[in-house]
């Protein structure tokens, strides 16, 4: 009696493995195709050909390498930042004296403070680095000398047999977690060109952070060759951005450069950062609405580590400002309120699916990634607007 069943699912499985031979037989025919030209001519021609294909193999295993291990990955970054900053100048705010560090306010904190004695004869005033400046500085370094730049690489603008990286569900993660991060470091300096970087934006801008800014105004994915012939790679340009950070915070520490923590230049900055990270919110709200094909969407997750580096960079460029305007914060009781936002945001971080699914939000089977890592901006960003607001009072 359980003969005609057997038969039947003896049947179904041979044909489902005569379909998958079918399949992985038009996956290899150009292959072999290939292989039975390639035998036939001549030694000179197998040589260079040979030659031509362990070049190809060796461009994209090198690429699959460096797509697949991050270097220095570290979602409590900040701390190690943090660590490097000049004990004496806590309390101070970015630009100041750092022996306005004894009086407990900085010296343009808006709170009472106690002139900065001059400095001894024969010695240097010392004053506080921008934390602003130097994440964002290690940030681009992270990305580009600690890690290959990925989208500038020759083997990611030739895509998988022509098809964009982007529309595979594959290779594609680590290019986008440093475009997020990348998109943060343009924005941030933006803001310390127009404000930060000078006095009430009267005063004259910044070279080195203006240089610093139309560095990573780069095209993200130039290579050494574009249209218009020879020009420079996205990550020589990026390097330049380093540099002119470093040496706008070496000014910053001789009191030679300017920076204006005042509080309305803090609700301007929380302002910006409040928008971006409302703009990437409506980029996955996007994609959720476009697809629900679970783990099956091959833009779910360029969309998802896109917004993830986003929100990996904020959380340090965020921690960094509360060093920068530390005095501020203190006076207007906001150390509780940010206290909330770092620790939102560093619990955002733990989230590292292996694969990424955009799934119906009320999926049994199929989560949603895309729409956790959207409540997770978007919680960052209310309490970022609640900081604002207490500025705003």
């Amino acid at each position: 009696m359980l003969d005609p069943i057997v038969n039947f699912f003896t049947r179904i499985f041979h044909w489902i493995g005569r379909g998958i031979g079918l399949v992985i037989g038009v996956l290899l025919w150009p292959f072999l195709l290939a292989g039975r030209w390639y035998t036939q001519r001549g030694l000179v021609l197998k040589g260079v050909l040979g030659l031509v294909v362990l070049g190809i193999i060796g461009l994209y295993g090198y690429f699959f390498y460096v797509t697949q291990w991050w270097n220095n990955f570290n979602p409590d970054y900040p701390t190690l930042t943090a660590a490097s900053a000049n004990p004496q100048a806590a309390g101070v705010v970015a630009g100041d004296p750092i022996s306005a560090a004894t009086t407990g306010q900085g010296s343009t904190g808006g709170a009472e403070s106690t002139p900065t004695a001059p400095a001894a004869p024969g010695q240097q005033q010392a004053c506080k680095r921008s934390e602003i400046a130097a994440v964002s500085a290690d940030l681009v370094d992270f990305n580009v000398n600690q890690n290959a730049w990925i989208s500038s690489m020759l083997a990611s603008k030739l895509g998988f047999f022509g098809m964009s990286w982007r529309n595979t569900p594959f290779f594609d993660n680590k290019a986008a977690f440093q475009l997020g991060i990348n998109q943060v470091m343009r924005r941030t300096t933006t803001e310390l060109v127009d404000t930060l970087g000078r006095t009430r934006g009267t005063s004259q801008i910044d070279q080195n952070l203006q240089n610093a800014r139309t560095a990573l105004a780069w095209d993200e994915d130039a290579w050494y060759v574009g249209l218009r012939g020879p020009t420079r790679p996205t990550p020589s340009v990026y390097r330049d951005a380093i540099r002119s950070l470093r040496t706008f915070n070496a000014s910053l520490e001789k009191c030679q450069a300017t920076f204006d923590a005042r509080a309305d230049n803090l609700l301007l900055f929380l302002d910006r950062i409040a928008g971006d990270m409302g703009s990437t919110s409506d980029i996955l709200r996007g994609q959720i609405e476009a697809s629900d094909a679970g783990w099956f969407d091959p833009r779910a997750d360029d969309r998802f580590w896109f917004a993830y580096g986003q929100l990996y960079a904020y959380y340090g460029i965020l921690n960094a400002t509360r060093s920068d305007f530390s005095a501020i914060i203190r006076e207007r009781n906001l150390t509780a309120l940010w206290d909330t936002m770092q620790n939102q945001m560093r619990g955002a971080l733990d989230m590292q699916p292996w694969i990424i699914s955009n799934g119906d939000e009320s999926s049994f089977l199929f989560p949603s990634h895309l729409a956790t890592m959207g409540f997770n901006l978007l919680r960052a960003r209310s309490q970022i607007i609640e900081i604002r607001s207490v500025l705003d009072r």
